[in-house]
């Protein structure tokens, strides 16, 4: 399911997430969900390897709720691996995430949907303004990028 919401609050044109100004003045719809490739994969109980994922935005409760887990409260380094499972909503054919999902991950690719959480949430975008270093041309990359060395 791929949910988008309009955008109320103003966000700059070249914001990704935020929505972008079309030239009519309407804005684009709030972008709530983003694809990812895993770098190693998610290896299922029959052998399949999944790469492919989808993350979804984060909402204040996402971010609350873990921390009443009693694994979160015994130990605090299991509040990432609650977290991405609320936040991750598909990986491969697989759609019910769920921590045990996460915590059988590996740690490259723990590593990198922590990341990814990162700049989808906290920074709002998963774009960067580059310039080459030969031409000085300005440029954009996507760091959702796939596999790894990809942009």
């Amino acid at each position: 399911m791929r949910r988008t919401t309009e955008a109320s609050a103003p966000a700059p044109a070249s914001d990704p997430v935020g929505g972008t100004e079309r030239r009519s003045g309407q804005r684009e719809p709030l972008r709530t969900e983003f694809t990812f490739e895993l770098p190693r994969g998610y290896v299922d109980e029959t052998g399949a390897v999944h790469h492919t994922g989808v993350m979804r935005l984060a909402t204040a409760r996402d971010e609350l709720v873990p921390l009443r887990d009693d694994r979160v409260r015994e130990n605090s380094a299991y509040l990432s691996v609650v977290l991405i499972a609320r936040v991750v909503t598909r990986i491969g054919t697989i759609d019910d995430i769920h921590p045990g999902i996460i915590e059988d991950l590996f740690a490259s690719d723990l590593a990198f949907l922590q990341d990814f959480y990162r700049r989808i949430n906290a920074e709002g975008h998963t774009r960067a303004a580059v310039s080459c270093p030969a031409c000085k041309e300005e440029f954009a990359v996507n760091l959702a990028g796939g596999r790894l060395g990809e942009s």
